[in-house]
């Protein structure tokens, strides 16, 4: 029996949080207690929508689940939050494709399965991404899709050399790479040429952007590789870092960027048998890819 649900919508993309509503009130009818959290930190509760708007790091505690409303964005940006208290997130899709996402806002009916426990737990690897400069981390992150090293807003050629603790993997010239998980493979990656990966996998996938060689191959290495990405040395170009699509951190020359695989995990919520060929294909033929709030 689940002791609280945490109902997360994205005002951004729940208008009026009127799918909210609509969940909490099937959650209610089968006497699954529930909260209605934001998942921004600072971002002011609406008003005049009759619901009583929790604080997240509040209501966490004591939480068995977290229903997040929104695109994938959304469910990345509570990852975090959930892996480090080991809390699983089901994720209803309001955005474009949402390929982390179980239900769509028709299927609200479904979330009558929870209370009876008919769903399953899915784990999903992360990265830990580190970024080192002078012998010390000044920067550190938890991804569930990507870490993106790529050029700033100037059109030049980026040269990046990428390590494993095993020796040289390969140079890189052109617009960057993306070190990607197996959920972070439908992603970033995928546009990049990268391959798609089972997201219940644990592996690396290492996709160059827009190489200037024809050599410039994807590479799915182990999940025990640590992969440092090394900036050129005495290079004025600008270089940026960005986790799951977040803020970007700037880079200079001679940084070092370390991702290896973190002892946290994402738990996504399945109710449905739907195999991920299955969930790929249909999304696919949605067109493109997205990582949408």
């Amino acid at each position: 029996m689940l002791r609280k649900v945490i109902l997360c919508p994205n005002p951004y993309r729940d208008a009026q949080l009127r799918v909210a509503k609509e969940a909490k009130r099937v959650l209610d009818e089968v006497g699954c207690p529930n909260v209605v959290c934001l998942p921004f930190r600072n971002q002011e509760p609406p008003e005049g929508y009759g619901l009583n708007i929790e604080p997240l790091q509040q209501e966490i505690r004591g939480a068995d689940m977290i229903i997040a409303f929104g695109g994938d964005g959304t469910i990345l940006h509570l990852s975090k939050t959930a892996a480090h208290r080991d809390i699983p997130v089901l994720g209803v899709n309001l955005g474009s494709l949402g390929f982390m996402a179980e239900l769509e806002s028709k299927d609200l009916l479904r979330l009558r399965d929870l209370c009876d426990g008919k769903y399953e737990i899915e784990s999903h690897m992360m990265l830990d991404v580190s970024v080192q400069r002078d012998g010390r981390v000044i920067y550190s992150n938890l991804a569930l899709n990507e870490a993106l090293i790529a050029r700033g807003n100037i059109s030049r050629v980026i040269r990046l050399q990428i390590f494993t603790e095993q020796g040289k993997l390969v140079d890189v010239a052109g617009d960057g790479v993306i070190v990607a998980s197996p959920t972070g493979s439908t992603a970033y990656s995928l546009s990049a040429g990268g391959p798609v990966v089972e997201p219940t996998a644990r592996n690396f996938i290492v996709s160059p952007i827009c190489a200037h060689s024809v050599h410039a191959n994807a590479y799915v290495l182990s999940p025990e590789r640590v992969i440092t990405v090394q900036t050129e040395k005495n290079s004025y170009k600008p270089v940026l870092l960005s986790v799951d699509g977040g803020r970007a951190f700037s880079l200079r020359s001679g940084d070092s960027i370390e991702v290896r695989r973190s002892k946290f995990d994402t738990k996504l919520v399945r109710l449905s048998k739907r195999s991920f060929c299955e969930i790929l294909q249909k999304k696919m033929l949605m067109g493109g890819t997205s990582n949408e709030e």
